[in-house]
């Protein structure tokens, strides 16, 4: 295919700023692009978080104006950088009143009360930075609400800029729960005209909702796996969008993420004690042993260790394991959790990790090396999730042999395949109602093919460390969905 021009807004990019998916796929599927050969930029807010000295960022040259409506003009500095291990430039939007802060959306789970101002600010200053660097680019890709003013900014403010003349947009949703919903008076800033605040648009429950507005004016349009494309379609996933989605069902597509295997994977992994791959696991039992040595678990080589990194959200399906968890370790098992989320959560694992010493030990926070060791020593992995867009730890899970117990939704049912004890086949365990007792009843069922069906677990150990969710895969299918926006709006112009 030919080459494209790409811009990929988002409001995280790993190495330098994450709170969840969004992160990891913005500073992976960017070198993917760069290596079919595309000429791929990134942009994203520089947060107080992000060192200027840890990652060798250069300021550009003079100041990029943006017009941000009542609130007048405003000037943004831009740093440069480079995408660890790649040659992908990076830049950063620095403006320290909103961006120079310790959280990125806010602090002690409360939502700073100018994330509107802060996101159309950066949007627009991303469209800056395009006509600073005289890039113009085919598609700008744009990512969750934080970037989804940019599709209605391209169809509005800089429709008849010669910059923007035959650029598309791409809008990837990865969780919808999460739209961006504000004071209308943010229509002010944005600056686009009041003739958008339309129940067709912009407008809801007399508020604005700045991911409906991206939706609407979109080429097209990601949801993270086919599944969770299928899923936002319906009134149980959908957060009320799915009529709008079903509206714009034409130009909605499902591309699964991929997974970074040079950081993901046994072999290689330099977090974890002891390296393994599938024709040799000693360094699996190894590494297990080691973990239940750091949280002053039982050294117990037969027990079947259950590990959890994540959010500790009900969309996680927090409620689900809290609900069952005396049950669940009335079975002789081990369960190591990372996480941190809704301080009842904290307060409750925190709590049974005291009344259940042997069986269970919790680190409340995130450290990325406790995850990959949990990953690397857990001989299954929990994600019961209530919905999950594409999901991560299942894929990592399933290179290092730790055998997915999951919940069928979204992209947890796109890359697990349900054990078959007949065929000793599948890769995992699913249960499909959200429910405590299927959550039980499929941890009771892994347990016990764990003890009583030792072939059964060899064969779903090796099935797993076979499968591969590679990003050249995943950026193939955005290739397709880029060329498929370029080729419509060509068509459309030439009309």
């Amino acid at each position: 295919m030919e080459k494209l021009n790409i811009l990929l807004a988002a409001s995280e990019v790993v190495p330098f700023a994450k709170s969840g998916g969004l992160a990891d796929v913005s500073g992976a599927l960017p070198k993917a692009l760069k290596n079919l050969g595309h000429d791929i930029r990134v942009v994203m807010p520089r947060y107080y978080v992000v060192d200027k000295e840890k990652y060798n960022l250069k300021l550009l040259e003079g100041a990029l104006s943006v017009h941000m409506g009542s609130m007048g003009e405003m000037w943004a500095g831009v740093y440069e950088g480079r995408l660890p291990q790649s040659d992908v430039p990076i830049y950063f939007i620095e403006y320290d009143e909103f961006f120079g802060r310790k959280g990125l959306y806010g602090e002690d789970s409360e939502g700073f009360s100018d994330n509107d101002n802060r996101y159309i600010f950066f949007s627009k200053a991303v469209m800056q930075l395009a006509k600073k660097l005289d890039f113009r680019p085919d598609v700008i890709h744009a990512n969750d609400w934080h970037t989804a003013h940019i599709p209605l900014l391209l169809n509005t403010t800089y429709a008849f800029d010669s910059n923007f003349k035959n650029t598309g947009s791409l809008l990837s949703i990865h969780n919808l729960e999460h739209q961006g919903k504000f004071y209308k008076g943010a229509m002010d800033v944005l600056g686009v005209g009041w003739e958008h605040f339309t129940v067709n648009e912009l407008e809801e429950y007399d508020g604005v909702n700045f991911l409906k507005g991206g939706i609407v004016h979109a080429d097209a349009i990601n949801a993270v796996s086919k599944k969770y494309a299928q899923e936002i379609r319906t009134s149980e996933f959908g957060f009320g969008l799915q009529s709008l989605i079903n509206t714009y069902e034409y130009k909605l597509f499902g591309v699964l993420n991929g997974v970074d295997y040079e950081e993901w994977s046994p072999s290689i992994d330099k977090l974890i004690p002891y390296t393994f791959d599938i024709d040799s696991l000693e360094g699996k039992e190894k590494c297990k042993s080691e973990l239940q040595k750091e949280f002053n678990l039982p050294q117990r080589s037969e027990v079947p260790m259950i590990g959890f990194v994540g959010r500790l959200a009900e969309q996680k399906g927090i409620g689900l394991i809290a609900s069952c968890f005396d049950r669940i370790l009335e079975m002789d098992i081990q369960i190591v959790l990372l996480g941190t989320g809704e301080k009842w959560a904290e307060k409750f694992f925190k709590e049974k990790a005291e009344q259940y010493p042997e069986k269970f030990a919790s680190y409340i926070g995130y450290d990325n090396k406790i995850a990959h060791k949990i990953e690397a020593a857990s001989d299954m992995f929990l994600m019961p999730s209530l919905f999950e867009p594409c999901g991560l730890n299942q894929i990592y899970s399933l290179r290092y042999g730790t055998i997915p117990i999951v919940r069928a939704t979204g992209g947890l049912d796109d890359t697990i395949e349900n054990y078959d004890a007949y065929h000793k086949s599948g890769t995992g365990f699913k249960f499909y109602d959200a429910t405590a007792s299927g959550l039980l009843n499929t941890v009771q069922w892994a347990v016990d093919i764990y003890y009583n069906d030792k072939e059964g677990i060899n064969a779903l150990r090796t099935n797993a460390m076979s499968k591969r969710y590679e990003w050249s895969k995943a950026a193939q299918g955005y290739e397709e969905i880029y060329h498929h926006i370029i080729s419509g709006r060509l068509n459309s112009n030439n009309i």
